[in-house]
């Protein structure tokens, strides 16, 4: 499951790629200052873009927690999309690259292999996510998950909902059937590194 992902892109950029798919982006908590991080990671904050209640058409970009307490105390990090319908609090988690580990072929080495995962031809691309309000943490995110695609089955048995760029609206728009967003890339749509 991914536990690590990366995000090297400005604000920027960020608006004028959500500005091409007639999205509107503010700053309700004024610009957040987005550094250059090659890994986010569990109970970090990373940047988030979510609807705005009312308003066709804008969505803000926050920074918020990644995974809120579970029953157990541990993190809730990802989160199975199976038949559920996420009818509120959708967001679209930003990245431009993510990492899965596997376990090294030479029984040798102690560390576990890391892949690197970026969209081919796409300088960030949007994670389906939901989040929530919590007492322990207040508001925090979560990616959502699914039977992994052509490109990740290699590597995982599960792997995150990537939504293609012209998903994006409607993965904010919580009328839109989330069953109907959720889907695996074509093969080849992601490449894959080798990173440590």
């Amino acid at each position: 499951m991914c536990n690590d992902y990366r995000l090297m892109t400005d604000v920027a950029s960020i608006v004028e790629d959500f500005a091409e798919l007639k999205i509107k982006i503010r700053f309700g908590e004024g610009t957040p200052n987005l550094e250059a991080r090659e890994d986010i990671k569990i109970t970090d904050d990373g940047p988030i873009v979510r609807a705005v209640d009312g308003v066709p058409d804008e969505a803000e970009l926050v920074q918020r927690r990644w995974s809120w307490p579970g029953p157990n105390k541990r993190p809730v990090y990802n989160f199975r999309s199976e038949g559920r319908e996420f009818n509120s609090n959708r967001c679209l988690i930003l990245a431009d690259g993510f990492y899965e580990f596997t376990y090294p072929k030479d029984p040798s080495k102690k560390r576990k292999d890391k892949w690197l995962f970026t969209k081919n031809d796409e300088p960030i691309f949007c994670i389906a996510g939901i989040w929530r309000n919590t007492p322990e943490v207040g508001q925090a995110f979560t990616m959502l998950t699914m039977a992994p695609g052509p490109d990740i089955a290699p590597y995982h048995d599960r792997q995150i909902v990537i939504l293609e760029r012209d998903l994006w609206t409607d993965w904010l728009n919580p009328s839109v059937s989330a069953k109907s967003l959720i889907k695996p890339l074509p093969v080849g749509t992601l490449s894959v590194e080798h990173v440590g």
